[in-house]
């Protein structure tokens, strides 16, 4: 499922319409990345629990050449399914 396809099941499911369901799916996702750019959780009872995690600087290789590499210091998001989430999806 894409996100166009998301938005049509969420307009039919509630009664909107697709640019109101867009606006509101939108709307959601914006805020799930702003809090996570905050490094702040977002949890979700019954889905999950999105997080931010912090990647150190490390140095690596190129497999190919086997050259030496640098990887800088990143943020990563991480997100941890729900008990609920994975007995449905099991």
């Amino acid at each position: 499922m894409n996100k166009a396809e998301l938005v049509r099941k969420v307009a039919a499911e509630n009664d909107l319409s697709q640019k109101a369901a867009a606006v509101v799916v939108d709307s959601v996702l914006n805020t799930i990345v702003d809090s996570l750019a905050a490094r702040e959780p977002v949890s979700l009872a019954g889905f999950g629990t999105f997080t931010c995690r912090h990647r150190d600087a490390r140095e690596g290789r190129n497999p190919a050449t086997g050259e030496a590499m640098s990887f800088a210091a990143s943020n990563t998001p991480i997100f941890k399914a729900g008990k609920a989430f994975k007995d449905k999806v099991n």
